[in-house]
């Protein structure tokens, strides 16, 4: 039940958020009461020069999507700013751009 509170039941966040998107704390003190996880998501991005959004879930132990309304809320009030990710070759990421893949699991072979 703690991701349906977390999120206040919402499933959609008011701004679009990537999972690589780069959040960072803004140093603005939102003038509303935050939850728990508001407060938490809130000290990760403030607490690094810039994390994703991926991290954030990850270090909260709550579903992406979860994450992202509690970001969207947070960016709302003036707390953080996103970024979206940046790619080589300066477009978006193509799932057939070889090379990426190639590098991808030669950097995965050499970890296992």
């Amino acid at each position: 039940m703690r991701p349906y509170t977390a999120s206040g039941g919402r499933t959609r966040p008011g701004v679009a958020l990537d999972l690589l998107s780069l959040v960072t704390a803004t140093g603005v003190r939102p003038r509303v009461p935050l939850g728990a996880e508001h407060t938490l998501a809130l000290r990760l991005c403030a607490g690094a020069a810039a994390v994703t959004v991926a991290e954030v879930a990850g270090q909260l132990r709550l579903p992406a999507v979860v994450v992202k309304v509690i970001l969207s809320d947070l960016m709302e009030h003036g707390a953080v700013m996103a970024q979206s990710p940046r790619f080589p070759g300066g477009g978006p990421f193509a799932a057939d751009d070889r090379s990426l893949l190639l590098a991808v699991l030669d950097g995965l072979r050499k970890r296992l």
